[in-house]
């Protein structure tokens, strides 16, 4: 029986050639995206789960109460992880370390080279937290002692030649005006893709606390603190246990310390209000769902295109029932058929999604490697199961279900509920189709507001590149000769990178400050010149100028500092800022130093004529290429062994939103696969249609009908459907795409015309389907449909 299942289902794919084609295209399209988007999930969930130590493994994050605003960051003070330890319990292990990204690639130098590599600085105990393996030294002693380093194997490779021969051997290590000579104790693979955390080599974090020197107090936030926990350790309690811990060991403190387990920082990194509020996870859901809906899509089209050709099959099934065939044997005849056509739906799928990873790769930014593993298996063998029942039981029960009688006389009609069913289904793959198009419109126009978006200062022509070796021994010569070079506008220095929101601190007072309210303010400590290069407008007093000698003692605060400190008159006025007196002689207008997620917050520019992390260069339109190679020549002179390596502030300044730019990118995508499945799915029903009522037809052409009111007449159902899935799509949209927006500080406002945009896209598109199988209903030959009257 089998077997002659398997024949009769080879028959009716060759016989019914169109419909077998729509559906194999439909269901593999489906079943290619469900796969995409598993990969790319299963990809997501795995980042920073490698770590041995994961189920004890966590991080001190702080809740921070600002001028009545409950804001969370990760940024501690580097004195929390120590203090951790020594007096919390159930904590046998406290951390301290730093972004590999604060101070970008820095040179590493041997009797024969020199190599940029990104690094951080780390507590002791790094390895023995973390399992980043070592190939060559100890967890335990690879970062004992401030003259010790730890490379990665490919760093190891590019600077020695051999891993093995980098033990022992000695590296200068210099970031601007501190060297150490450092000896290699330990090479550790290399970083896997799946880790939040991209470095090159770790230092001691000694180092650093020595750069720091007296900004290592409490009221400074310039680490990042981990913690490995007891196990069985209860988090609630724990966090109620350290929540006064920072308030108790600084009297101006309004920190609420508490820890989250370290590898759901990737997908839960977005508080509101001190509570967790999402973060990557949303996009996960939001794809999870899209990836069950497409295939739900194909699945429906399954369905609608089966019961379409039903009437081509009826005499089949009453030949079957007349000579005593049962109603199961026909069901599960219609259910093989069905799971043959997922079977064969899923190898295609297979095939494609080995041709489209790597592109999918490109757009994700990802490393997937497609492997059938135990979990892809046990997946796909669900989705057999699950989308044949689906795809295959309706046609089953339905074609199963009619009369002998009933099929031989030809009176088969249909069913009211069926027609509902049907016509919900085709309301329920527009509405869909509707939302999409939508989102598309809507993240397409956030992604290129948030490019665009008058930001408060020019970011274009502006290049950024290190301040290190022999230009930091001659920074301010340095800064002169590149402002003589010809193309260039202005150039200055920072500590940040501009566009991270730099440093911050709560260490800043002024007169009628309220002490029991914390303000956090973001710090950038620049050279002169730096504020005018940048583009930021000076609204009120002036700029860091040569011509005062006393401005190393005086601060340039921004609009939003002036609000919140409720100055008046801010030129002139004292605030003591790390237990100095500063003067304010100039008020910035507001401009935004980070993320447009978040708000601008209160910041001030402090005056430095040293450790400069970075040099900004605004160059002239046109002369970019000139330009920078005469400043590559320049910075050559001073360290000739060093490549010159510069980023255009604008490209960085985009890279922020590539997780935006990638879901708008993929929503594209998915969005255009959903509804060309969409109307595939009425394109069955408009042929479903134009069959049931051939005769119809026929007798109204037969008596001087035109085609142009035929289709009119065939198209009515179909509007009315659309138009309810218009009707119901454009205030889920709204709904969707607002919560969406409202995770950006500044965003488009949700105009009307981007809802009706959609809706009419999906009726025109669904006008061009319907209307090419109608017009060929109305074409057709009324003697073929007649013929049997």
């Amino acid at each position: 029986m089998f077997k002659h299942n398997l024949l009769v289902s080879y028959r009716n794919f060759l016989r019914y050639k169109s419909a077998f084609l729509i559906n194999l295209i439909g269901l593999s399209s489906g079943l290619a995206c469900t796969l995409l988007i598993y990969l790319w999930v299963t990809d997501e969930h795995s980042v920073d789960k490698f770590h041995k130590l994961d189920d004890q493994l966590y991080q001190v994050m702080l809740h921070h109460e600002e001028s009545g605003t409950l804001n969370t960051q990760e940024d501690t003070q580097s004195l929390l992880a120590e203090a951790l330890e020594q007096e919390v319990p159930e904590i046998e292990i406290g951390l301290q370390a730093t972004p590999s990204f604060w101070f970008g690639k820095m040179p590493l130098t041997t009797s024969e080279k020199t190599i940029k590599a990104s690094g951080r600085f780390a507590g002791k105990r790094y390895f023995e937290l973390f399992t980043f393996p070592l190939i060559y030294g100890s967890a335990s002693s690879a970062l004992e002692n401030k003259e010790s380093i730890a490379i990665s194997e490919s760093l190891a490779t590019s600077l020695f030649g051999d891993p093995e021969k980098a033990m022992g051997q000695n590296v200068k290590w210099q970031v601007l005006e501190f060297s150490r000579e450092l000896q290699v104790s330990g090479v550790f693979e290399d970083v896997p893709a799946n880790s939040t955390e991209e470095f090159d080599f770790v230092l001691p974090f000694d180092i650093f606390a020595d750069i720091l020197g007296d900004g290592k107090q409490w009221g400074n936030y310039n680490a990042l603190t981990y913690v490995k926990l007891t196990e069985g350790t209860d988090i609630r309690q724990l966090n109620e246990k350290i929540a006064p811990f920072v308030k108790e060991k600084s009297s101006n403190s309004n920190v609420t310390p508490f820890v989250r387990k370290y590898s759901d920082k990737y997908l839960y990194s977005k508080y509101e209000n001190w509570v967790q509020a999402g973060g990557r996870i949303e996009y996960i859901r939001l794809f999870s769902i899209v990836s069950v809906f497409i295939l739900l899509i194909a699945c429906i089209n399954f369905m609608n295109l089966s019961t379409a050709k039903a009437s081509r099959r009826t005499k089949e099934i009453g030949v079957k029932k007349a000579i005593g065939a049962r109603r199961e044997a026909l069901i599960w005849q219609y259910l093989e058929e069905a799971f043959l056509m997922t079977f064969i739906s899923i190898l295609v799928a297979l095939i494609l999604v080995v041709l489209i990873l790597p592109q999918f790769n490109v757009i994700t930014g990802k490393q997937i490697v497609f492997q059938l593993s135990s979990n892809l298996l046990i997946l796909l063998f669900a989705i057999l199961v699950i989308t044949g029942l689906i795809a295959g039981s309706y046609p089953a029960l339905y074609l199963s279900g009619f009369k002998v009688t009933t099929i031989l006389k030809g009176k088969i009609k249909n069913s009211l509920g069926e027609l509902w069913v049907r016509k919900g289904l085709v309301v329920f793959q527009f509405t869909l189709s509707v939302v999409l198009i939508a989102a598309v419109l809507v993240v397409s126009k956030q992604i290129e507001f948030v490019q665009n978006k008058n930001i408060g200062y020019n970011k274009e022509n502006l290049i950024l590149f290190a301040n290190e070796g022999k230009v930091t021994e001659n920074l301010d010569t340095f800064i002169d000769q590149i402002k003589n070079t010809p193309g260039v506008i202005n150039a200055g220095g920072t500590q940040h990178t501009i566009i991270s929101g730099g440093s911050y601190t709560t260490d800043v007072h002024w007169p009628e400050k309220n002490e029991e309210v914390q303000t956090r303010f973001g710090n950038m400590t620049v050279t002169n010149d730096f504020i005018e290069t940048l583009g930021v407008d000076i609204v009120e007093g002036r700029s860091f100028s040569r011509d005062f000698t006393t401005d190393i003692s005086k601060l340039i605060i921004n609009q939003e500092a002036v609000k919140v400190m409720g100055l008046t008159n801010p030129i002139g006025q004292t605030v003591r800022l790390w237990g100095k007196d500063m003067q304010i002689i100039g008020v910035v207008k507001d401009f935004n130093f980070s993320s447009l997620h978040e708000p601008i917050t209160p910041m001030f520019f402090k005056l430095e004529d040293k450790m400069m992390i970075n040099l900004l260069v605004r160059i002239e339109p046109g002369q970019e290429r000139s330009t920078i190679d005469r400043i590559s020549e320049l910075y050559k002179q001073y360290n000739t062994d060093f490549d010159f390596n510069y980023t255009f502030l604008d490209q960085d300044y985009a890279i922020q939103y590539a997780s935006e730019g990638r879901v708008a990118t993929l929503s594209k995508y998915f969005g255009s696969i959903a509804i060309i499945i969409s109307c595939l799915g009425i394109f069955g029903l408009a042929a479903f249609t134009a069959e049931r009522r051939s005769k119809e037809i026929g007798v109204r052409k037969a008596m001087g009908a035109s085609s142009s009111s035929i289709v009119r007449l065939l198209s009515v159902d179909f509007n009315q459907m659309i138009g309810l899935a218009i009707l119901i799509a454009l205030p889920l949209s709204y709904f969707l795409l607002k919560s969406w927006l409202d995770e950006f500080a500044y965003h488009i406002d949700l105009e009307i015309w981007y809802f009706l945009l959609a809706g009419l896209a999906a009726l025109i598109i669904a006008w061009l389907t319907v209307g090419l199988q109608t017009f060929k209903a109305a074409r057709a030959n009324p003697v073929k449909s007649l013929r049997s009257e």
